[in-house]
C-alpha cells in the first residue's frame, strides 16, 4: 500500500483528524450557544451529527498518535477498510446536516425573514456552525478520498 498525504498513522493524518474535531467541536459550541436552536430539527441533526464526527475524528487522531509514538503500520487491509466505511458513512451524514441546517438558515433569512424581525444574534450564530459543519465535512471528504485510494492501492 501506498503512503499518501493525509493516510492513516502519518502525520498529516493526525492533522487532518484534530482539524476535524476541531472544527466539529466549534459547529456544535456556536450552534449550542445560539438562542432557540433545539426548536429547529436541522439544527439538533447538525449537533448529532457533528457530535458523531468528532467522537470518530477523535477516535481516529488517538489511533494516530497510537500508530505514531509506536511506529506501527495502520495502513493494512481490514484497518483501512474500516476507516473508509467510516469516514463515508460520517461524509454522508455531515453533508445532509449541513446542507438541511443551511436550507433552514436560508429560509429562515432570505424567505420568511425571520433573522430580520428577531434579533440578528442567533441567525448570525447559526450561520457560523453550519460554515463550520461544511469546513468539517470538505476534511472528512478528503480523509474518505484519501483511504478509499490507498485501499484501492492493494
Amino acid at each position: 500500500m501506498k503512503k499518501l498525504f493525509g493516510g492513516p498513522g502519518t502525520v498529516c493524518g493526525l492533522l487532518l483528524r484534530i482539524g476535524q474535531c476541531a472544527s466539529a467541536a466549534a459547529s456544535i459550541g456556536v450552534m449550542v450557544s445560539a438562542k432557540e436552536f433545539s426548536v429547529h430539527t436541522a439544527f439538533c441533526y447538525l449537533i448529532a451529527s457533528m457530535g458523531l464526527q468528532l467522537l470518530w475524528s477523535f477516535g481516529l487522531a488517538c489511533l494516530d498518535v497510537y500508530a505514531l509514538r509506536g511506529k506501527k503500520d495502520l495502513q493494512n487491509p481490514i484497518l483501512v477498510s474500516l476507516f473508509v466505511v467510516g469516514d463515508w458513512v460520517t461524509a454522508m451524514l455531515s453533508l445532509a446536516a449541513a446542507c438541511s441546517s443551511a436550507g433552514v438558515v436560508v429560509l429562515y433569512e432570505k424567505d420568511i425573514k425571520y433573522c430580520n424581525t428577531q434579533s440578528q444574534y442567533p441567525c448570525l450564530r447559526y450561520e457560523v456552525a453550519v460554515a463550520l459543519s461544511f469546513v468539517t465535512w470538505i476534511q472528512i471528504a478528503v480523509s474518505s478520498h484519501v483511504t478509499f485510494w490507498i485501499l484501492a492501492s492493494v
